[in-house]
């Protein structure tokens, strides 16, 4: 890497850890979307820079252009109660400050391991007309196609799960019954009213 790529690289590090924590720290649902919604283009530039083009566009495409506008559908839709889960924050502090620091420490453990350091010292670089796209999705459908149908399985299942959370009934929204429109006649929506007639003075 030269010095301009590396200033580069380090620009979309700090941005995307910026986002990230902006993310965990914004006190509204939207604004935390949009917080990760800069954090999915700054993993995207980092992909670009390790030359696997297919994966920024899917970042950018599948998590930016579908998944977050899904989630802020869902967030608007639901109409979050921000003060109610505010009051479980204090409460549910410790617990999730001991999962931070694990998370953390593991982290650290995988980057500074000796397989993760030397992960690339033995792949021979790629051939100059080899397809990254290609060879991802021979990988993808042959090695890992078992995981990838359970991936899909579970996206399926968020999908139903976040049209269940939609449909609830309230009480301040109006609505038709569409069946009972159809049973509707005429008698009951006019009624004629027989009036005598009255001369002009």
């Amino acid at each position: 890497m030269t010095d301009f790529s590396v200033l580069i690289f380090s620009g979309f590090a700090l941005v995307l850890l910026a986002a990230a924590a902006g993310v965990i720290t914004a006190r509204n649902p939207v604004h935390a979307a949009l917080f990760l919604v800069l954090a999915f283009f700054n993993g995207a530039g980092l992909w670009m820079m390790l030359e696997a083009e297919f994966l920024a566009i899917a970042l950018v495409l599948v998590y930016v252009g579908a998944v977050m506008v899904l989630f802020l559908f869902v967030v608007m839709m639901l109409n979050v109660d921000l003060e109610r889960l505010r009051e479980g924050f204090w409460k549910h502090l410790p617990l999730g400050a001991g999962v931070a620091v694990l998370m953390v420490v593991e982290m650290v453990l995988v980057v500074t391991s000796r397989q993760f350091v030397n992960l690339g010292a033995n792949i021979a670089p790629a051939a100059e007309n080899v397809s990254n796209t290609r060879e991802l999705g021979l990988v993808l459908y042959t090695d890992y196609v078992y995981p990838f149908e359970l991936a899909a399985v579970i996206l399926l299942v968020a999908i139903v799960a976040a049209i269940a959370l939609t449909l609830r009934r309230r009480k301040d929204s109006k609505h038709m019954d569409p069946a009972q429109q159809v049973r509707v006649k005429a008698a009951d929506r006019l009624r004629i009213v027989a009036m005598r007639a009255e001369k002009d003075h």
